[in-house]
């Protein structure tokens, strides 16, 4: 898993590397308008240099301009991991032979094996093909200019949309019944399968954001007007019923669970129940259950989050939370009267909203 987490971030970085708006993606696109090919390793150590052999040392700053104009020589460029400084130019890459390779042309082939050899990404810019390939963490990406992106970005975007919509929904439905003390496990199970369908289409929006660089500037703020808050909300929906669920299951293990879930069990209720610890046998579903009030809480204005702690260790469960006075709710460390005035109306104002919501 640590692995696979390392891969996703190099590839990441080094997308954002190559996007629209930075100095390396200026060079290639000089280099594909020039109808050049090149070869460029993004990175510099021993064992690139034990690969490297003939052409010459420069050490001189990475530009655009010096880029395109290295790639007409033969030989492969190599520039430091950062993209600051270009190293090497017109060298001859050796890699390890033995390394497979599904590609064909030679350009390619070296590229691949050079990648997988040092663990930098390589890009090569095919003449004929007029394609700029990315070697990555043993993946192969192909750079896509930004209105193809755009394109699907904003089909995910509309998607995101309504599946947003249908969260505020079923969140929604779910604060009424906590209020009215009716939530069941399969309730429970609806608002997470909803909260990790949004997050795995925001997480896809954001691939896109990092491909398109500064093309993707106003998809970025588009992204965070839906999606703010996101992972507060599901870790407050795991807060409050994880307990109920099994002793000892941590917030942590809960959320790898759900991203564990293939599309299929995340359509089914049980795999939002089996992922927050419930044991789903004949009509577990449909059992009841209570929560905490960290949720609920947190909607309150002006309500530190230790406090929020205090009153729920004191109290145990958002039902006794709403029967408490201010008196009760005084007696938590912390909580004046001032507090507890705020407490005790936002409670009630929630509550009333959450009931005409669900009934008119």
């Amino acid at each position: 898993m640590a692995g696979t987490l390392h891969s996703d971030e190099l590839v990441r970085s080094t997308l954002a590397a190559v996007a629209p708006g930075t100095e390396l993606r200026d060079g290639l696109e000089r280099i594909l308008r020039g109808r050049t090919g090149a070869l460029v390793v993004l990175g510099h150590d021993k064992v690139v240099e034990q690969i490297a052999t003939g052409g010459f040392p420069l050490d001189v700053e990475f530009s655009a301009t010096r880029l395109r104009e290295l790639a007409k020589m033969d030989g492969a460029i190599v520039v430091d991991r950062d993209i600051t400084r270009i190293v090497h130019a017109a060298t001859q890459l050796l890699p390890d032979p033995s390394i497979e390779t599904s590609e064909s042309g030679t350009r390619h082939r070296t590229a691949e094996r050079v990648a997988k050899q040092t663990g930098y990404p390589v890009v090569s810019v095919s003449q004929s093909m007029r394609i700029v390939a990315l070697y990555v963490a043993g993946r192969r990406i192909v750079l896509e200019d930004s209105s193809s992106i755009l394109q699907r970005a904003n089909q995910a975007l509309q998607t995101l949309e309504r599946y947003k919509q249908r969260l505020d929904e079923v969140t929604g439905t779910l604060s009424a019944l906590e209020i009215e003390d009716l939530v069941s496990v399969r309730d429970v199970a609806n608002v997470l399968q909803r909260l990790e369908m949004v997050r795995r289409i925001k997480d896809e929006i954001a691939d896109y954001v990092v491909q398109l660089g500064t093309d993707g500037r106003l998809l970025s703020l588009q992204l965070e007007e839906l999606t703010g808050g996101l992972s507060d909300d599901l870790g407050l929906v795991i807060r409050d019923y994880i307990g109920e669920a099994k002793a000892g299951y941590d917030d942590e293990q809960a959320i790898a669970n759900l991203e564990a879930l293939d599309s299929t069990e995340l359509l089914d209720p049980v795999g939002g129940a089996k992922a927050l610890g419930f044991t789903v046998v004949g009509d577990a579903l449909d059992s009841s259950i209570s929560p905490h009030g960290y949720r609920l809480l947190s909607k309150v204005p002006r309500l530190p989050g230790a406090i929020i702690d205090r009153l729920i260790e004191h109290f145990g469960s958002l039902q006794r939370l709403l029967a408490a006075n201010l008196e009760d709710l005084m007696e938590v460390e912390g909580v004046g009267e001032g507090r507890a005035r705020l407490v005790r109306e936002g409670l009630s104002r929630l509550a009333e909203t959450s009931i005409l919501e669900r009934y008119v």
